[in-house]
């Protein structure tokens, strides 16, 4: 059952971090474009991403992670699963300001440069990294 959760989580993981990417990403050129059309375009395609991909796949990953740890507490011994769960919390960070742009977007296309929104899709990539690490490499491990 455990392996299944486990599946489960890497699965939505991946769709999450997908989501991500490819959502901070279309802010970057919806925040370059000027044709009407075209930003409205965008905007469609930002609202379907985040809400049918990127905001289920996160829930389901908070869900079958949190019950993996309810299935098996001693994980939570583990330093390398407080570096991971920490990483984990700042995606959820990027997630929400990933959100709050996606409003704010439809009635200020200006608000933040291109440049803007492509360091901030470094981010996700960056505490991916950090999280992967943690699992595989599991550093400080007991």
């Amino acid at each position: 059952m455990f392996q299944w959760i486990m599946a489960l989580h890497v699965i939505a993981v991946i769709s999450w971090m997908a989501g991500m990417l490819y959502l901070i990403r279309l802010y970057v050129y919806h925040a370059q474009e000027t044709e009407t059309v075209v930003m409205e375009r965008f905007q469609v395609m930002e609202r379907r991403l985040l809400n049918l991909i990127t905001t289920p796949a996160m829930v389901v990953t908070l869900l079958s992670g949190a019950t993996m740890l309810f299935l098996a507490p001693e994980l939570m011994k583990q330093p390398w699963m407080h570096i991971k769960l920490t990483a984990v919390f700042c995606m959820f960070g990027v997630h929400g300001v990933a959100s709050k742009y996606r409003r704010v977007l439809v009635t200020n296309p200006r608000v933040k440069s291109p440049k803007f929104f492509r360091i901030l899709n470094e981010i996700p990539t960056a505490l991916m990294v950090i999280i992967v690490i943690a699992v595989i490499v599991k550093p400080f491990a007991r």
